[in-house]
Order: structure tokens, then C-alpha cells, then sequence
């Protein structure tokens, strides 16, 4: 039985994890629009890291510094974008607009705002 809890709790842990701490004036993407909106774009950072989504779903993160992660990307429900990197590692992030500016939601509450 503890383990039967154990293991639920584990798999309740994601989605109570995913508060993304909203800001005022933050809106949320549909998936048509966020997967319009992200395919064939490169978003860069301000520590000038980039972000490429081809439109062939593959992914990859530059390092400002020099250094790159490959994977690919889906656009998932409530405005996320999950990118499994060919290590078998997967993460979900949020993306919104707040104004005029797009940001990057991480799911333990950080934002990173897109350069325009």
C-alpha cells in the first residue's frame, strides 16, 4: 500500500507543480496559434542563448556562450511547449505574451522574456 502511495503521489507531482505563477497581463496561446507562432523561429534570450523550432519539430537550444542541446518540440495544452533533447530528458515550458513582449515560463515559476 506505500507503495501504491508513493507512486501516485509521484505522478500527482507534475501537475501540482505546474502553478507557472502568472503575472497581470499575462495571456495565454492557444495550441494553433503558439504552434504558428514558434515553427521556423529562432527566439533569442538576453544572455543571447537561442531557441530554434524548426518546423519539421526538430530543436535546438545554443548556448550564448557556445554549446548546443538537440531535441525536438510539441506544442501541448495550456500555452506549454515540451522539448524531449535526445538524451530522453523532457521539459515543459509556458509561453505568453505580457504587452508586447513574449516570455518563456519555466515550471518552477522563473520567466525568461524573448528579445524582440
Amino acid at each position: 500500500m506505500r507503495v501504491l502511495a508513493a507512486v501516485l503521489t509521484l505522478a500527482a507531482a507534475p501537475a501540482i507543480a505546474q502553478d507557472w505563477k502568472s503575472h497581470s497581463g499575462d495571456e495565454a496561446f492557444d495550441a494553433e496559434t503558439l504552434t504558428a507562432r514558434l515553427s521556423g523561429q529562432t527566439l533569442t534570450f538576453y544572455d543571447d542563448g537561442r531557441s530554434v523550432y524548426d518546423s519539421n519539430g526538430e530543436y535546438q537550444y545554443i548556448y550564448g556562450g557556445g554549446g548546443t542541446w538537440y531535441g525536438h518540440w510539441a506544442v501541448a495544452d495550456n500555452s506549454r511547449v515540451c522539448v524531449t533533447f535526445v538524451t530522453g530528458v523532457e521539459r515543459c515550458d509556458r509561453f505568453v505574451t505580457n504587452g508586447d513582449r513574449l516570455v518563456l515560463q519555466t515550471a518552477d515559476g522563473m520567466r525568461f522574456p524573448i528579445r524582440p
